[in-house]
């Protein structure tokens, strides 16, 4: 273990190779993550604009965000951070979930697995309202579903989540 961060591990693991001989691997320890494809009652897809410091840039992506590490160690459960994520970057509550689907988002070095779910019923969330993180600054967007897939499409779009979940979208819509 090189390093442990807030949810985040880095670590070099030694890997046997099958004729025998040993290398060494750079690994990137997640505990997942949720993306929500979000669609409200007129048929827009809603989107964040964000800074990712990473990249340097801007990206519009779908609302998403890391599982929860627990006090006791265990990872906070999917079905229950797609709701807290959905609410806390767009200020909506969903009455329908679907789970889409799940992938690793990088699996040559990162352990992430992200589970992808499609919200609907869409209604601004009210009472106490969470919000987002204290380093996030996001702009919600909606978009027409149809002009959010064709922007994925042209490579508007640069996020991978984002393109998955808008292309499982024009799947699902046929």
């Amino acid at each position: 273990m090189l390093h442990q961060g807030r949810y985040l591990t880095f670590r070099v693991d030694t890997i046997e190779r099958a004729d025998g001989s040993r290398g060494t691997r750079d690994i990137v320890g997640h505990p997942g993550a949720v993306a929500i494809l979000a669609i409200d009652n007129e048929d827009r897809v809603l989107l964040v604009r964000q800074f990712r410091v990473a990249i340097g840039d801007v990206l519009l992506e779908v609302p998403a965000g890391t599982l929860d590490v627990l006090a006791d160690g265990s990872i906070e459960d999917p079905e229950l951070a797609a709701p807290r994520e959905l609410e806390e970057e767009t200020g909506m509550r969903a009455g329908s979930w679907r789970l889409i689907a799940s992938f690793w988002t990088a699996p040559g070095f990162a352990s992430e697995l992200m589970h992808l779910y499609l919200a609907t019923d869409l209604r601004p969330a009210d009472g106490e309202l969470l919000g987002p993180d204290e380093d996030e600054h996001l702009l919600l967007e909606r978009m027409p579903w149809r002009d959010a897939v064709a922007a994925a499409e042209r490579g508007e779009l640069r996020d991978a989540k984002t393109i998955l979940a808008l292309l499982w979208l024009a799947r699902l819509r046929g």
